[in-house]
């Protein structure tokens, strides 16, 4: 589905997120996690109004749990934007759509 959030892994994180050519939101999340599930539609949302500009991924913690603490996930939802390998902004907690694209908008291409 175009413009629709993807699933990375331990294994798939290098190449979906490190390697990307365009910056990447990673929604780090969990099933049985309340905020993961009101921030969920948002990220969905931001998925589809920014392709082409912005890729979207979801790292379930509880499956991934190599990824997560690589990059000091601690509570969830914890969404980090990666732009050239590198971790340029990092949102904890849920927050409404527009504060999440105040802070995802300087690093779009």
């Amino acid at each position: 589905m175009a413009g629709a959030a993807f699933a990375v892994t331990d294994s798939t994180f290098k190449d979906e997120v490190l390697s990307a050519q365009q910056p990447v939101l990673v929604d780090f999340w969990a099933t049985w996690c309340g905020p993961c599930r009101m921030v969920a539609p948002i990220v969905e949302e931001i998925a589809g109004e920014q392709e082409g500009k912005l890729k979207v991924a979801k790292v379930d913690v509880d499956q991934n749990p190599q990824i997560a603490q690589q990059f000091g996930v601690m509570s969830i939802p914890t969404l980090i934007v990666f732009k050239n390998g590198e971790a340029v902004e990092r949102l904890v907690g849920y927050m409404p759509k527009a504060k999440l694209m105040q802070a995802i908008q300087p690093h779009l291409s």
